[in-house]
């Protein structure tokens, strides 16, 4: 699996544009990818995005960056050499639409499954499975199991602010490793025993 993190200067796939990368390959996970470009011309900017994952306005147009498009291939590149391709983060289908808007707007083909494995399911489930009642948004009916949830569950900290992309795809990863295989998969988070387990 590759754990996979995306920031953006915003929400919608056609309208905004991808700001960094960042992947882990679960199964070797020293092997890693981080990469940065500038926003494709014509792309919008949100501040409320840019809040989120810290980058600058002037950041996000700077022309010394690779294209949108010349990440993209930098990364399919990077997956090559990974046996499981298949993506594995807290939404990956956002991450996924924003790499399948990118490869038709530079003209490439989309080299990835669309089938994803999402953290929040995989967090959902562990949890009823235990007995715990995953959180729930009494105002707006739906479950409020963020990625800061899932990696308190277990037993990481809290995703740094602002949010950056290689820090997401680890924190994608662990979570992921904790949920199926029941073992640390990180060094960043051996420090943190899992909570099921150390009790």
């Amino acid at each position: 699996m590759i754990a996979l993190d995306i920031e953006c200067s915003g929400t919608e796939p056609h309208k905004n544009s991808i700001l960094s990368i960042g992947g882990v390959d679960v199964a070797t996970p020293a092997n890693r990818f981080y990469g940065e470009c500038r926003v494709w011309d014509g792309a919008h900017i949100n501040e409320e995005a840019l809040g989120v994952n810290g980058f600058s306005h002037a950041q996000a147009i700077d022309l010394s960056k690779k294209s949108e498009i010349e990440l993209v291939q930098d990364f399919i590149s990077w997956t090559l050499a990974v046996h499981d391709r298949t993506f594995v983060g807290q939404n990956p289908s956002f991450d996924r639409d924003f790499l399948i808007a990118a490869c038709e707007r530079g003209g490439i083909n989309f080299p990835f499954a669309h089938r994803t494995i999402d953290t929040h399911t995989l967090t959902y489930m562990h949890m009823v499975e235990r007995g715990i009642a995953p959180p729930f948004d009494e105002e707006k009916h739906h479950t409020k199991l963020t990625l800061d949830t899932a990696l308190k569950y277990v037993g990481i900290p809290e995703e740094p602010k602002p949010h950056n992309a290689l820090t997401g795809a680890l924190s994608h990863a662990e979570v992921a490793s904790r949920i199926l295989y029941g073992k640390p998969l990180l060094p960043e988070f051996s420090p943190y025993p899992i909570p099921w387990l150390s009790q």
